[in-house]
Formats: C-alpha cells, sequence, structure tokens
C-alpha cells in the first residue's frame, strides 16, 4: 500500500473534519433559528443514535482503525458486531449525529452543512471501497449483503 498522506485519502480526512468542526462550531453560532420541540427531540435521538453507533465502530473495528481511507497493511476484514449491519458505521455515526446536533441547536447553518458533509463521507467511503475491494476478494459479497453508512436504512 502507498506511505504518502495524499494517497492514503489524507485530503478526504482534512475535508471530512473541516465540514464536521464547522458543523460543531455552527450549531451554537447560529443557533435557535425556529422552536420546535419536535425537532429537538428528533435531534437528541440522532445525536445519540449517532455516538452509540460511532462507539460501536471504534470498538468493534478495533485495531484496523485508520484515519484514513485506505486500509492498514495488516488490516482484516471485519464482518461482526455493528459491522453485520453497516459497513461504515463511523462515517453513519458523524451523518446522524451532525444532523443531530444541527437540530438539537435549531440552527439552519449547521443544518445547511450537514449534507455537504454527508456527501463528503460517502464519497469517502466509495473511495475506501476501492481499496477494501482490492485488499479483500470477499469484500464485494459483503458490500452487496450490508447497507454503507446507516443501518436499516442507506
Amino acid at each position: 500500500m502507498s506511505e504518502s498522506f495524499i494517497t492514503k485519502g489524507g485530503l478526504w480526512v482534512v475535508t471530512h473534519n473541516v465540514l464536521s468542526v464547522a458543523v460543531v462550531v455552527l450549531g451554537p453560532m447560529f443557533h435557535g433559528q425556529w422552536h420546535q420541540p419536535v425537532g429537538i427531540t428528533a435531534g437528541a435521538v440522532l445525536f445519540l443514535a449517532g455516538g452509540a453507533l460511532g462507539i460501536a465502530g471504534v470498538r468493534d473495528l478495533g485495531a484496523n482503525r485508520s484515519p484514513y481511507p485506505e486500509p492498514l497493511a495488516q488490516a482484516q476484514l471485519v464482518r461482526t458486531g455493528v459491522y453485520r449491519w453497516v459497513r461504515h458505521p463511523l462515517y453513519g455515526s458523524l451523518v446522524l449525529a451532525a444532523f443531530g446536533w444541527a437540530l438539537l441547536w435549531q440552527s439552519g447553518a449547521a443544518l445547511l452543512v450537514t449534507p455537504l458533509l454527508t456527501a463528503v463521507l460517502f464519497a469517502k467511503s466509495r473511495r475506501e471501497e476501492t481499496w477494501l475491494r482490492q485488499k479483500f476478494p470477499e469484500y464485494a459479497s459483503y458490500a452487496a449483503a450490508t447497507r454503507r453508512l446507516i443501518p436499516w436504512v442507506f
């Protein structure tokens, strides 16, 4: 596998982190733009679901975890735990948490950045899957049977 920051997918990492920070900062900066208790409740549920998905993903991925989309040289394909239901739970957790955060803060600005973050994470997952298919011949059948970002949904 390659060695440089760029060839390992470092620009994907920078981009998704910049957008994640933007959502976090914009939430409280532009808060209270509407007042809907249902939205706040939905935001709390999404934020907590994102946190739970992320914790499960970190736990189940273990030593295979890397910030880069290129898999580690010694990585094993994980299909147990939360990976039974979703191929990229860490990316999915960011999507859920970002939408939840925006709704909790009732922030249109944070809500506008979240689809962009989602699109970047989707594209990053596609790039990662190219490498995963090259490294693991069984990845194609796993991908065909397992959702990409959010269990039972997408």
